[in-house]
């Protein structure tokens, strides 16, 4: 199943709330969850890792499979992974 992107998935999405944030190459406001635009840029996040599983129980859970450490470390699908050594896309 595909995964919808919004601008909240966009490197130049700067967060302002819950609702709504700035486009860093627009400089206007922007809905989190509207449409990408033609100019989108994905921000890796551990849904877009191929080591994170989600949770079938809960979705908005999951597990990074790269994590030595037992249990598995949990993350968040949103989670921002720009500096995780283990993000792989």
């Amino acid at each position: 199943m595909a995964t919808k992107l919004n601008h909240r998935d966009c490197r130049n999405f700067a967060p302002v709330d819950v609702v709504k944030g700035i486009c860093h190459r627009s400089k206007e406001f922007v809905q989190a969850d509207g449409e990408q635009c033609e100019k989108f840029n994905l921000m890796p996040k551990c849904k877009h890792c191929h080591n994170f599983k989600a949770d079938a129980k809960t979705p908005e859970l999951g597990t990074c499979e790269a994590s030595a450490h037992e249990p598995k470390f949990y993350a968040y699908p949103d989670m921002v992974s720009v500096t995780c050594e283990s993000y792989k896309a």
